[in-house]
């Protein structure tokens, strides 16, 4: 069987049966276990062809869906030319989750809010025409953005992969900017990305990385290991001598959907990277911010992680 053939075999199932398409199962098992999502579950265990790495021609890179993030944060040639995302790779939740857990899972992995993951709540992103968050506990929610969810976006790689301008492949679907997959955070009321059920992730192109860059992400939580971020950022800069000549900054955990910081960027480009302007260009970010009640203490905590990240890429720790 062709490879084209068994993505299409996979799609007609989802669409014959319902349910959604599985790939390493970390999320979808545990949220199948809750009662939330009952399946039925079908298995991309038959696109093999999907996972690994790949030269593109002009000095990019081919990331395969099903490339697991332990895989990914590991391969010497991403962390090479792609050093922020091996990092955020690297980083993300556990060494057993980044083991069996997808680039294309994580990417489309669903919102941690805890109404949403209790199956005796009604929400949005079940059908529902309420959020509960908004007006119960919501201390884990956005500090950005106006829509009517406020459970954060949580894929850190998504966050990344935003500052190389990568695009997603999508089977049977023109390519797509990641940022594409997920819009703006008013149209992601009733789930965590845009594609339909039946739609495969096949893999994420990144461009050619850019000579001399480096990079450095971060990630605020409230204990040392395996917790969701309250914020994390990502940056990648190249300087000429102490001026930065290119600057690209995302962070998530602050809005229903990873955000590129072009206002950092624009206050980074062209200027010397003194301790005063990266503490300048970070604190750009406070005008994004309109807290909740219980999120008022993500804005500094943005702003803070945001300049963690800069200092961090500027000096010798930003080096993979």
């Amino acid at each position: 069987m062709s490879t084209e053939t068994a993505l299409t075999d996979l799609s007609a199932a989802v669409l014959s049966r319902g349910g959604e398409l599985r790939a390493g199962g970390t999320d979808t098992t545990a949220r199948q276990r809750s009662g939330v999502s009952p399946g039925p579950f079908t298995d991309l265990g038959r696109a093999g062809h999907l996972r690994g790495c790949t030269a593109l021609p002009g000095g990019g890179l081919r990331i395969g869906a099903l490339t697991t993030l332990a895989e990914l944060a590991a391969d010497p040639h991403v962390r090479a030319g792609w050093p922020a995302v091996a990092l955020s790779a690297g980083t993300a939740a556990t060494p057993q989750i980044r083991s069996a857990g997808t680039v294309g899972g994580n990417l489309l992995q669903r919102n941690r809010c805890w109404y949403y993951r209790n199956p005796h709540f009604s929400c949005l992103q079940k059908g529902g025409t309420g959020c509960p968050a908004r007006q119960g506990d919501h201390h884990f929610g956005v500090v950005s953005g106006d829509g009517p969810c406020v459970a954060p976006h949580p894929s850190t790689l998504a966050m990344a992969l935003l500052t190389y301008d990568a695009e997603a492949q999508v089977h049977g679907e023109s390519p797509r900017g990641v940022a594409d997959l997920y819009g703006d955070g008013d149209r992601l009321s009733h789930g965590d990305h845009l594609l339909p059920p039946d739609r495969i992730l096949t893999a994420v192109d990144l461009p050619a990385p850019l000579p001399g860059e480096r990079a450095a992400c971060h990630r605020a939580i409230s204990r040392a290991h395996a917790e969701w971020p309250l914020v994390e950022a990502t940056a990648r800069l190249v300087l000429d001598g102490s001026t930065i000549t290119h600057a690209a900054v995302a962070a998530g955990g602050v809005a229903r959907v990873p955000l590129r910081l072009t206002e950092v960027e624009a206050a980074l480009t062209g200027r010397e990277a003194t301790p005063d302007v990266l503490s300048a260009a970070a604190a750009t970010v406070l005008a994004r911010c309109r807290p909740l009640p219980q999120t008022g203490y993500k804005a500094k905590l943005f702003s803070d992680t945001v300049l963690e990240v800069l200092e961090r890429a500027v000096g010798p720790a930003g080096a993979v």
